[in-house]
């Protein structure tokens, strides 16, 4: 049995290599030359496909069973998951990326704000402290670029982080199952939602190949590292984590097309490093060993 200190940090690594891999959206989305739907259309169908092979691969026999097994929770899981990148998508339509990073930020605070009203749980004093550190440090990474008058993408950017916070409550509150078949199934009805509007035939060549691992190393594995990191440690402290992602992805897309990023992005980043890199040296798990945790480990 793993002890709760080495399963908080195996949780902590999961969500911080998920924080790594969606930060990689822009660097794809730069190199793959075609429409927004046909692109989510196919990361939809690939990142489904990769979390449904190591579904099977884990569970074999099983696999039926471990879907079954998902419930009214899984259902729940990925209808969000599902309706949030929706209102992502047409979020970033209707209003600019500034104010939906900015509006994303205040995931941490609805997270707890919904764990304690769900579960009774009441997030630690330091995670709640680097959660304001963070949400500064992504305020001055956008300031210069925040408008105004974009109500109802706003809307939208603020009931996407409402759905990402009752995503992750609901994994946490029932980490005695595996939601990984919950993120599955929204990987599929994302590429179903969008199938309409897209042009599937239209992706050829490179494009399909960069579509195929924007799909499995961006969206599936992402959502498979962050479904089972979330079920080991406290969903705010999952939300928090998941802030690295903003000073991430300027970095990646610099590092391969040397796009320099402003002096702002530079200071907001380290700002929300430096506080995701104090919660995680400064908090330590106290939940109770769990039976099976292993095996929740490696499910």
């Amino acid at each position: 049995m793993i002890n709760d200190g080495n399963q908080s940090w195996r949780g902590v690594t999961l969500v911080v290599l998920s924080a790594f891999a969606f930060s990689t959206a822009g660097f794809f989305t730069r190199l793959i030359d075609t429409d927004v739907w046909t692109m989510l259309f196919w990361r939809g169908l690939f990142g489904g496909l990769f979390i449904a092979g190591y579904i099977l691969w884990r569970h074999g026999a099983g696999t039926a069973k471990a879907f079954r097994g998902i419930g009214r929770a899984g259902l729940v899981v990925a209808g969000c998951s599902t309706a949030a990148t929706i209102c992502f998508i047409n979020a970033l339509r209707e209003t600019t990326v500034a104010d939906v990073l900015v509006i994303n930020a205040t995931a941490p605070f609805l997270t707890a704000a919904l764990a304690w009203a769900c579960t009774g749980h009441r997030e630690r004093w330091t995670t709640l402290a680097a959660s304001v550190v963070a949400l500064i440090g992504v305020v001055v990474t956008v300031d210069a670029a925040l408008a105004s008058g974009h109500l109802f993408g706003n809307f939208l950017a603020l009931l996407m982080t409402i759905l990402i916070s009752a995503m992750m409550v609901v994994i946490r509150q029932r980490r005695d199952v595996s939601m990984l078949p919950a993120a599955c199934l929204s990987a599929f009805l994302c590429a179903l939602v969008v199938w309409p509007w897209a042009d599937p035939a239209s992706a050829a060549g490179w494009n399909f190949v960069n579509l195929a691992l924007f799909g499995t190393t961006q969206f599936g594995l992402g959502m498979l590292l962050l479904t089972i990191g979330t079920r080991l440690i406290s969903a705010t402290r999952s939300a928090l984590i998941g802030a690295l992602e903003t000073p991430l992805a300027p970095a990646l897309v610099w590092l391969a097309f040397a796009e320099v990023p402003p002096i702002a992005t530079c200071i907001g980043g380290a700002i929300v490093l430096a506080a995701v890199l104090a919660d995680l040296l400064t908090t330590r798990s106290t939940a109770r060993p769990r039976q099976g945790s292993l095996q929740e480990v490696q499910a």
